[in-house]
């Protein structure tokens, strides 16, 4: 058996610098922008939208799958801290399974997140959507017509606020780091300080009676409640996908990971209880635009609920930005690979972003967020993005035996329990999502072997003869980290 292509940290950070046209990206991002990123790319959809999703499977016990949830990633979060600081690069999860596992883990990585990411931003599209009528309902006593707010398979014709939040991200992706960043800052305290609010609402009128019984459908319950909770924290890694602009990566990607955990999982178990104390469980599950419903029961006014409204547009937009830059980088990173198209690595000199790369991931995710139901396959999203997870935790071990002497500025605590619990975590909640899920799954990696196998694997760089790829890779000035 052939042993494994892998590429090594240091090439891979000699190979960041910039694309073969020699305009690199910029170096504009602090660890006050990393966190606000970070809290951008998680607080959206998954707690103004799937709250009511994962309080149906748990009951009010969905405090305990939060912070069930928040330990699966908090774990693999500590993986993502030790190599975001040691191999800062864009490529994140995808460029480590490069350094720890080989080039076909890798590409098989790179696919997952093709999924994680895709139906992520058409998904938080569709949500942005909802919470979009019910902001004009409660401004104007008007709604856009069902035929162009939900797509065909949820009873109308196509999505168009869907479209128009990808179209909108990908325009200021396109225009400019350093913009995008301040975007996202912006809409990162607007919807911390709406979500601060909402407690304050709901507290005001907390019931302890509400929260019983805490636990109607026992440990299954939770268990699928974690579930459904767990795709509320999907985007914490994007973070490490920032490794190419950021100013200190190796200092500031393991605060900001660490900063961001904390922060999202103390919210959102203070917006679930607020949410169930206030009216009870039976009233928010299930229920669209909950959190805008809570407050409308509570103040008896609509004013109130159109406030979270706003809060929960500006919220999903972040989202949508945050997760379409992510996608953009790791797609550029397989791309300077050899491993996907070459267009995907091109880099602007005017604007310094790959602006070839956003407008095709826009078109691409615009379409099922306009006109698919993707209800049936966010279990295979979660599934795929806990695969992911589960093998950043093992490439921290297998870079721990590999590369003993990389420079680490941060090194997970109690190594090798930590990513071994993590991949534990990983596999628990793999197996709560169902065998249907795990026959698509299968599937989704075999097409995706076909796709390495039809492509990636010849036109890689490192199956080219080294004459081949000197001159290349001497045409771009690696920047320092």
């Amino acid at each position: 058996m052939p042993a494994p292509r892998i590429k090594s940290p240091q090439l891979l950070v000699a190979e960041s610098g910039a694309d073969r046209e020699g305009h690199g990206l910029k170096r504009t991002m602090g660890l006050f922008q990393l966190i606000c990123f970070g809290v951008g790319a998680i607080v959206g959809t998954g707690i103004f939208v799937g709250l009511s999703d994962s309080v149906a499977q748990a009951g009010p016990a969905v405090v305990v799958s939060f912070v069930l949830a928040a330990i699966t990633c908090v774990f693999t979060a500590l993986s993502f801290a030790e190599l975001g600081g040691a191999i800062p690069v864009s490529g994140s999860s995808y460029s480590f399974a490069y350094a720890g596992l080989g080039e076909s883990t890798a590409f098989l990585v790179g696919w997952c997140l093709l999924l994680e990411y895709g139906i992520s931003i058409s998904a938080v599209a569709v949500g942005w959507s909802q919470y979009v009528n019910e902001l004009l309902h409660s401004l104007t006593g008007w709604q856009l017509p069902a035929d162009l707010s939900a797509g065909p398979g949820d009873g109308g014709i196509v999505n168009l606020p869907a479209v128009i939040v990808i179209a909108m991200a990908s325009v200021l992706l396109v225009r400019g780091v350093r913009e995008s960043a301040r975007a996202t800052a912006a809409m990162a305290a607007v919807k911390l300080a709406i979500l601060l609010a909402f407690c304050a609402i709901g507290y005001s009128a907390f019931k302890d009676g509400n929260l019983t019984p805490f636990s109607p459908a026992g440990l299954g319950g939770i268990g699928a409640g974690t579930t459904a909770a767990f795709f509320s924290y999907i985007g914490f890694d994007a973070i490490t996908t920032a490794g190419e602009e950021a100013k200190n990566p190796r200092r500031d990607i393991p605060i900001a990971i660490m900063v961001c955990m904390g922060l999202v999982t103390l919210l959102y178990c203070a917006v679930a209880l607020a949410a169930i104390g206030a009216i009870g469980g039976d009233q928010v599950a299930d229920r669209p635009a909950a959190l805008s419903y809570v407050v409308n029961q509570v103040t008896g006014s609509a004013v109130g609920g159109g406030v979270i409204a706003f809060g929960a547009v500006v919220a999903i937009a972040s989202v949508v930005l945050a997760v379409m830059f992510g996608q953009t980088r790791i797609l550029m990173s397989m791309s300077r690979d050899g491993l996907i198209p070459r267009v995907f690595e091109k880099v602007s000199p005017r604007t310094s972003t790959p602006v070839a790369g956003t407008l095709i991931v826009a078109v691409v995710f615009a379409l099922p967020a306009a006109f698919a139901s993707l209800d049936s396959v966010m279990n295979l999203c979660t599934i795929g993005t806990l695969a992911i997870m589960a093998v950043v935790n093992i490439t921290v071990i297998a870079l721990r035996r590999r590369e003993p002497g990389l420079a680490r500025s941060f090194r997970v605590p109690l190594y090798p329990v930590a990513p071994l619990l993590g991949v534990g975590f990983c596999l628990y909640l793999m197996y709560e999502t169902g065998w249907r899920t795990w026959v698509q799954f299968a599937v989704f990696l075999a097409v995706g072997l076909v796709v390495y196998a039809a492509y990636g694997r010849r036109r890689s760089t490192l199956a080219r003869p080294a004459a081949e790829v000197t001159p290349a890779a001497a045409e771009r000035e690696p920047q320092a980290v």
